[in-house]
């Protein structure tokens, strides 16, 4: 542990320099229905580079021109987007990317990288090219990088495992990073471990723990599909009313846990309920579709929606939270396939 550095996590609200994203290529992950998979990325680079840059990865020249001509085709605008040539296993940086944090010094604050370690999940092989994600970012950006860890091992951790509020806080999960059979992180692991690690490289000083995810959510467990701070001491919960549902009990047993909690500042959790759409369901599996999962950008909040009846409830209540921002719905049904949306496929770094 590295205790003569002072780190800070910047909330997703906070000024972003850039929004990393990864083309898509890997028609695995969206088996079947691939083809649409690109214009949806479209969308959501036009809405995010009207206030702010975005930087993309491609596996080489010739998708590069691809991902152009779909830009293009969609009516966006290079001149705040650039392009990246680097191998990757799959596209979603939010996991794979690096935390882009503050080291805070008596002078100023200078953004840096703190690289935690990626092994897909703790689910799949392919991972090798996707763990060097920070290095390269690193080098590209000309950012300091240091390297997470914890008894002389890297530390597991991806982004969508945790959410902050930018003043000490942090949500999670303990499906995710405390479950010993499934998809383990980080072995024997406990809650102080995890706490330490955080105050350690992102300047937590509370972890807020919640129990399960939501259903369909291939990760086991991934925070930003269940529960988001939109400001320092609120946050959104995604809630279902179906009692035949099987989100419904560990959603209410979430809710339980927030109703009454005091952060260490002394302010009580302001707690706004979000629906979920009806189940979606392809070729008999349960997606982790999720309003939850929505982008903060510097202009913009983009929402996934799912051609449900609960789009219009959700996204009147994320834009009554974020007053400042336009917030945009982006059409997910196909993107879900992949078992992630908007949040999972997105990585800011911070001003």
């Amino acid at each position: 542990m590295n205790s003569s550095k002072s780190f800070r996590l910047p909330a997703e609200w906070e000024q972003h320099e850039a929004t990393w994203i990864g083309w898509p290529y890997n028609k695995n992950d969206w088996p079947g229905k691939f083809s649409p998979v690109p214009f949806v990325y479209a969308e959501i680079v036009k809405h995010i580079s009207r206030g702010e840059k975005v930087r993309i990865f491609v596996q080489s020249k010739d998708h590069q021109s691809k991902a152009e001509k779909v830009l293009k085709d969609s009516n966006v605008s290079l001149s705040n987007v650039g392009f990246f040539i680097k191998k990757t296993d799959r596209g979603w940086l939010r996991d794979s990317g690096p935390m882009f944090v503050k080291e805070i010094s008596s002078d100023n604050e200078q953004t840096i990288l703190i690289d935690f370690k990626f092994n897909a999940w703790a689910k799949y092989d392919d991972f090798k090219n996707d763990d060097r994600t920070p290095s390269f970012i690193s080098k590209k950006m000309k950012l300091p990088k240091i390297n997470a860890a914890y008894n002389g091992k890297q530390v597991v951790l991806e982004g969508g495992s945790i959410d902050c509020n930018g003043n000490g806080a942090l949500l999670t999960t303990e499906e995710c990073l405390l479950d010993e059979k499934i998809q383990v992180r980080n072995p024997g692991f406990t809650k102080n471990d995890y706490l330490r690690i955080f105050k350690e490289y992102l300047g937590i000083n509370e972890v807020i723990w919640l129990g399960k995810g939501v259903a369909g959510d291939d990760t086991h467990g991934h925070v930003d599909d269940l529960c988001r701070f939109v400001n320092k001491n609120t946050v959104v919960l995604v809630s279902e009313k179906n009692p035949s549902d099987e989100n419904y009990y560990s959603l209410n047993e979430n809710r339980e846990r927030l109703e009454n909690y005091y952060l260490s500042d002394g302010s009580k959790i302001n707690l706004v309920l979000l629906p979920m759409p009806s189940p979606q369901i392809y070729k008999s599996q349960r997606l982790p579709a999720s309003y939850a999962n929505f982008y903060i950008s510097n202009s913009t909040v983009l929402v996934p929606t799912f051609n449900d009846s609960n789009d219009r409830i959700a996204l009147g209540i994320i834009s009554e939270l974020f007053p400042g921002r336009e917030v945009i719905g982006i059409h997910s049904v196909d993107l879900v396939w992949g078992l992630g949306t908007i949040h999972c496929l997105t990585k800011e770094q911070v001003k």
